[in-house]
């Protein structure tokens, strides 16, 4: 399998998430020493303390996405290690942060490291966790969010990618673009059949993208134009994962 990697987008997005990290830190002590050392600025303290929080939220989000071993994206590689020379794994170098691309279609993979149990019932994702949930939030990660909305972005900013530079009979062979969601942290527990696409813990990311690829065969010329249409001139870092 061929991996192409943007890292510089990684190593600024790390950077981000250190400095905001560390920032935050500052700002937070200050505040907290304003308070007792000048109580009369009460109203200062108190927009101190607010901004060091929304920065250390800043530095979250980045650090676990960009900094925080191993990088999701090492995560998704080791995990779809031998799936074959002939598929690509694009990380944040096209529309979707991670992509596939092989004989069995163009798959998105957005992925998730919250843990805890993670439910779909009715159209909403929830992760339950108790007091321990309000603390992961405070100081160790964001909430789910809407992971629905994010995989609906994607798929739609690769596919209009596709549609605008690939001849109609490539598109139409490749439709439609799949998706998987996948969960990163070892300590989840998915309780999602009814979610609108597969979700899967990290370990069955493979076996769920083979399931999806059973009714899509493309060409060697085919992908050939695909990879051409996402931009994959091979300008960024790339490196060859060995199979198993």
């Amino acid at each position: 399998m061929r991996v192409v990697t943007n890292e510089k987008f990684i190593q600024r997005n790390a950077k981000i998430g250190r400095y905001a990290s560390l920032l935050s830190i500052v700002i937070l002590g200050t505040g907290v020493y304003l308070t007792f050392a000048r109580p009369e600025w009460v109203t200062f303290t108190f927009a101190l303390l607010i901004a060091g929080f929304l920065l250390s939220q800043v530095g979250i989000y980045f650090g676990n996405r960009w900094a925080k071993l191993p990088r999701i994206d090492t995560q998704i590689t080791a995990a779809l290690k031998g799936m074959g020379r002939s598929y690509t794994l694009y990380h944040y170098a096209t529309p979707a942060s991670h992509l596939l691309v092989g004989p069995g279609g163009v798959f998105v993979i957005v992925s998730r490291f919250q843990r805890g149990r993670i439910t779909y019932q009715k159209g909403k994702w929830r992760q339950h966790g108790g007091l321990l949930l309000w603390y992961w939030r405070i100081f160790a990660q964001e909430g789910i969010g809407r992971p629905d909305l994010e995989i609906k972005t994607e798929v739609e900013a690769v596919d209009k990618l596709l549609r605008e530079n690939l001849p109609e009979e490539d598109y139409e062979a490749l439709q439609p673009i799949k998706a998987v969601l996948v969960f990163t942290h070892p300590e989840v527990q998915i309780e999602a059949d009814d979610a609108p696409v597969p979700t899967v813990k990290i370990g069955d990311l493979k076996a769920a993208i083979k399931r999806l690829a059973k009714n899509t065969r493309l060409t060697a010329e085919q992908l050939k134009r695909i990879r051409a249409a996402l931009g994959d001139e091979g300008k960024r870092k790339e490196k060859d994962a060995s199979e198993t």
